[in-house]
């Protein structure tokens, strides 16, 4: 029990001894602290002395740079508003002085001016002058010719009408007698250049058309089944096909085309041997060259026969009779001969019938008449091979070695104008030979060519400004137009119809023959007479008493 308080007392002494230790030691730190304290604030005042006298330093420093800085660019600045003001004053003085010209020039100007204008004001009173006096001699003059005029009427004794009527007769004897030269003039011009103008336009017509129809005359196509039976056709190597050309002297051609093998010749009866033989081999299936030789040779002869068959029905047809035997072979050839889609041994009996109506009319030989129609284009017939020059030439020289009569010799040789016609059977071949290639129909022309023709015929009259209609007709050969009466007059109606003409012949480049161009202009008035809308019988009346006052 007596040990508890004193460790209870050595405690607090302890605890006492502690804290004033402790109390020792922070006033110790705190002093300690303030020292430090009050030597950094020194030294740090001193670094911010230090660092406020290097400012001011700097600072008057930068301020006597800025100062030297401002200066010199003052100075620069000044200089260049010098110059500046010394080029402005320059231009200044230039504009001055190029100003003061103009006014210089200005003032020349209006002196001119004014000077022209003086000028005209006198000039417009000459003139005035000067119009007056053509206006009293204008009208000295119609009184001197009112005089000479009344003089002349007194002398002759006629009244002005009559002396009016005789003028223009007079007047119209002039401009027909110049007419009349005019058109002497023009016609000697056309028949000089006639012949230049027909060659230019066969030539161009040939140069156009000469392929078409050459390609439509010399070929022809055979039907095959299939591209097996074109190898047959062709053959091992193309011996069959060499073979067939050989034997019938045509070309064969075996392309890409589907179905179909061509056949090219100029000579028609070998191309007509030759499509049907190449018909047959299709047909038979067995083609190899022995059996193309017999084939070819087979339907040679029939062609031969099937000619001379043709030639004696058609001296039975048009009634010709003595003809020599192969001279009717021959002409049987002309069965497998067209000319632009027309048969011409049809062609030959149609100028043979026509020959003899013709020399009937005339009291001519019609037997003649008919065997020269009948022969006048045999020539065609012949192969090139055998013959040279032209179909008359030919046709001639075969017909004079079967010994044919000197008149149809010369209407066969001269019925182109190849040579003089001597007999009038020449003449009468010439006309029938034109009739029966002209008539409608008697050519062939395709459809689309020909109504593409109208219809480019048609336009061209059309596009001229009065037409309202026109038509083509007779094949094309006459355009009508019907033209506007109200715009359009009688005189403006011929020019139109050269007109039309004109323009056919510049951008219609193929066209039959000529084409006539017709402007039909009428004027119809029409009115109609309404019952009830007469005078009525009071007005009637009224007029009656009028009459007898």
């Amino acid at each position: 029990m007596l040990r508890i308080p004193l460790i209870l007392a050595d405690t607090s002494t302890i605890v006492m001894a502690l804290v004033g230790g402790l109390v020792v030691g922070g006033v110790a730190v705190f002093a300690w602290c303030a020292q430090q304290n009050r030597r950094l604030r020194a030294s740090r005042q001193a670094e911010a002395d230090t660092a406020i006298r290097e400012a001011q330093h700097r600072a008057s420093e930068v301020l006597k740079e800025a100062e030297v800085t401002a200066q010199r660019k003052l100075l620069e600045t000044m200089e260049r508003f010098e110059k500046e003001t010394a080029e402005t004053r320059a231009e200044l003085k230039d504009s001055e002085k190029r100003i003061a010209k103009r006014e210089d020039n200005l003032d020349k100007k209006l002196d001119v001016l004014t000077t022209k204008e003086r000028n005209i004001d006198r000039a417009e009173e000459e003139v005035a002058r000067r119009q007056g006096e053509v206006d009293r001699k204008e009208a000295d003059v119609a009184d001197l010719f009112q005089q000479q005029k009344d003089e002349l009427l007194r002398i002759s004794g006629m009244n002005r009408d009559e002396a009016l009527a005789m003028c223009l007769k007079k007047f119209e004897e002039d401009i027909e007698r110049d007419a009349g030269q005019i058109t002497d003039r023009v016609l000697t011009q056309a028949e000089e250049n006639a012949k230049d103008r027909a060659r230019y336009i066969t030539i161009n017509a040939i140069q156009r058309f000469a392929a078409e129809h050459t390609c439509e005359a010399v070929v022809r196509t055979i039907d095959v089944s299939s591209d097996d039976m074109k190898g047959r056709i062709i053959g091992r190597e193309g011996r069959n096909i060499r073979a067939f050309e050989k034997a019938t002297g045509v070309t064969v051609i075996v392309d890409d085309t589907p179905g179909v093998v061509t056949i090219s010749c100029f000579d028609p009866v070998r191309k007509q041997v030759a499509g049907i033989a190449l018909e047959r081999l299709v047909r038979d299936g067995r083609i190899h060259p022995t059996r193309i030789e017999d084939i070819v040779t087979e339907v040679a002869k029939e062609i031969d026969q099937s000619n001379s068959e043709a030639g004696r029905q058609a001296a039975m047809e048009a009634n010709v009779v003595g003809v020599n035997r192969k001279v009717l072979d021959v002409l049987g050839r002309l069965q497998f001969r067209t000319s632009y889609g027309q048969n011409v041994l049809r062609h030959s009996i149609e100028v043979a019938h026509l020959c003899g109506l013709m020399a009937a009319e005339l009291g001519l030989d019609e037997a003649v008449a008919r065997r020269s129609g009948l022969l006048h284009d045999i020539g065609k017939a012949i192969p090139h091979d055998e013959a040279e020059g032209s179909h008359t030439k030919t046709g001639a020289d075969l017909a004079r070695r079967y010994n044919e009569p000197d008149p149809v010799l010369n209407a066969i040789g001269g019925h182109h104008g190849d040579i003089p016609a001597t007999h009038p059977y020449t003449p009468l071949v010439t006309a029938a030979d034109a009739i029966s290639a002209a008539r409608p129909g008697g050519r062939r022309e395709s459809v689309e060519r020909y109504i593409k023709r109208l219809q480019q015929l048609e336009g061209i009259a059309t596009d001229f400004a009065g037409v309202r209609d026109a038509w083509a007709i007779d094949a094309g050969r006459e355009i009508r137009c019907i033209v506007d009466a109200v715009r359009i007059d009688d005189r403006s109606s011929l020019k139109l119809a050269r007109d039309i003409a004109r323009k056919i012949e510049e951008e219609l480049v193929t066209f039959p023959g000529e084409i006539k161009v017709t402007v039909l202009r009428e004027v119809r008035a029409t009115e109609f007479a309404i019952s009830g809308r007469g005078k009525s019988d009071i007005e009637r009346e009224i007029e009656k008493e009028d009459e007898v006052i």
